[in-house]
């Protein structure tokens, strides 16, 4: 394995629209999602120790979550797992993990993954990651896997490349965060528009440089302690300090200002299992497009529905069609697959309602 690859994976978030079963105290990527024996977050790190060094994996989360990636990753060193002390958007996370990664390596090559996607083909996955990374080694770019659109989704961000191209690796030429669905409609007839993934693959050079360009701010906020990084002094220095960090996207903050972006159109398959319809779409079905995880069931005149219980629950169900059943110890939770953006909502006033526990 190349010790110059490393990669980053991104666990800190709640994932709020799998709410009952992803709470702040146990969020989505620490639960065995897919019923497959292994958490998003484990299956993840396999993943991607397929081509990267194991030593090389970082992960980077929440502080609230440390112990939960050490019971569930334990060859995971402390200095690979880095902690943000406040919440902040994906841009300044990337920028303290870049840092940590040139201080120890100043030819680093890096990936950032989130810790919560499906990835069906991890062979071919793999194949496009050696091309990332090679590209990235010969040209100072800044590159994102982009994901071929089946149909005009209106919850993703979409990435516009040039065509001209005959390199797999194509120029961006445009960002466009979550259009309408004629606009969505639009970018599939023109045939050069990608769903963003959220996956990047740059130098470590590359990235601190456009951060020093695009956000100094930022950039400076880090670099004025960079003695502190990878030292006793780093949780203090970033306890301090993370907080002034601005709250932004690496796409925003970066990917949407560098003229040096590139996209690889990806060959493997991909969701994001951003929500309940999504892990619905993955998972085994039966002859009416039910899927049950976990749970003993009788299903009758039921269609097209989701039930996630606790391990061996025997659910009687009759007369629901496109439903999101989900129980656990504290929370039952009987939805409509169509209203399923609302879940958030929901959540809020639970949260409001009856205390911080429940969510």
């Amino acid at each position: 394995m190349n010790k110059n690859y490393y990669a980053v994976i991104m666990a800190g978030g709640v994932g709020s629209r799998f709410w009952p079963l992803s709470k702040q105290s146990f969020p989505k990527q620490f639960h065995d999602m897919l019923g497959t024996g292994e958490s998003l977050l484990q299956k993840t790190y396999s993943r991607l120790s397929k081509l990267i060094p194991l030593e090389n994996i970082y992960i980077l989360t929440n502080s609230l979550y440390e112990d939960l990636v050490k019971e569930q990753l334990p060859k995971i060193t402390q200095e690979q797992i880095v902690l943000e002390p406040a919440m902040r958007n994906t841009a300044p996370c990337i920028l303290l993990a870049a840092l940590k990664i040139q201080k120890k390596n100043k030819d680093a090559l890096m990936l950032v993954a989130p810790s919560d996607h499906w990835i069906e083909d991890e062979n071919a996955f793999i194949e496009n990651l050696q091309i990332s990374y090679d590209a990235c080694q010969r040209e100072d770019i800044l590159m994102t896997l982009g994901i071929k659109p089946s149909f005009p989704n209106t919850g993703y961000g979409y990435i516009k490349y040039a065509e001209k191209s005959v390199s797999p690796v194509k120029k961006v030429l445009q960002f466009t965060e979550k259009p309408d669905y004629k606009t969505a409609q639009s970018f599939l007839a023109e045939g050069n528009y990608l769903w963003n993934a959220g996956i990047f693959i740059w130098s470590v050079s590359s990235i601190t440089k456009a951060f020093e360009k695009y956000n100094s701010k930022m950039f400076s906020l880090f670099v004025e302690h960079l003695d502190h990084l990878n030292t006793e002094k780093e949780q203090s220095f970033l306890a301090k300090k993370y907080q002034e960090a601005e709250n932004v996207s690496i796409d925003y903050a970066i990917m949407e200002k560098a003229p040096n972006v590139c996209v690889l159109p990806a060959t493997f398959d991909w969701n994001d299992l951003g929500s309940w319809g999504a892990l619905h779409e993955q998972m085994p079905k039966d002859e009416k497009q039910n899927v049950v995880i976990n749970a003993q069931s009788h299903l009758e005149n039921t269609n097209n529905s989701i039930i996630r219980t606790e391990k061996g629950k025997v659910v009687v169900v009759d007369g629901l069609e496109d439903y999101i059943v989900v129980d656990n110890k504290e929370v039952l939770l009987i939805f409509p697959k169509g209203k399923e953006q609302d879940i958030k909502k929901i959540r809020a006033t639970i949260q409001e309602k009856f205390g911080d526990e429940l969510v």
